[in-house]
């Protein structure tokens, strides 16, 4: 097993300009729009042309896919997909411990659980609960009060 990245991608094919169906060997089909990506670099213009577009294949490896030279990492795919189905991709929690310069051991601290449960999101072997992530921005939204947890947060001028 890959211990950066779990899921493996499998197949891929185009469906539309910008839209891809990829496979992976979680057992999970999910479509991701590129668009965005793609129009972000100048490098990837050529892709943007729907022959070209239309010719994207796994690498050898499979580790991202490809058109002529130019590729998309697996695990940034596969984010992109978790998070255009509303779900919280491997990406968003390990920029959640970035930006509040946690460790495995801290992230497990502040969230009330197992620390292995910290790796096995990190690196996209289980899904991301939508109540942890929950807690990751309530945890963040507390600031300085974590060591004190607060009885109700502050409404932010929000009445009943």
């Amino acid at each position: 097993m890959n211990h950066y990245f779990f899921p493996k991608l499998i197949s891929v094919e185009a469906l539309q300009p910008y839209c891809l169906r990829t496979s992976w060997n979680t057992g999970e089909v999910l479509d991701v729009n590129v668009e965005m990506q793609l129009r972000r670099h100048a490098a990837l213009t050529p892709v943007l042309e729907p022959s070209v577009f239309a010719r994207v294949h796994l690498s050898e490896w499979g580790n991202s896919i490809e058109w002529i030279d130019e590729e998309f990492g697996a695990d940034n795919v596969y984010a992109w997909a978790k998070e255009q189905r509303g779900e919280i991709s491997h990406e968003l929690f390990n920029e959640w411990m970035r930006r509040n310069a946690l460790t495995t051991i801290a992230a497990a601290d502040a969230l009330g659980i197992d620390s292995t449960l910290i790796d096995d999101y990190r690196i996209a072997r289980q899904n991301i609960p939508r109540m942890i992530w929950l807690a990751c921005l309530g945890w963040e939204a507390i600031g300085p009060m974590r060591d004190h947890l607060p009885r109700v947060l502050p409404t932010f001028g929000y009445s009943n």
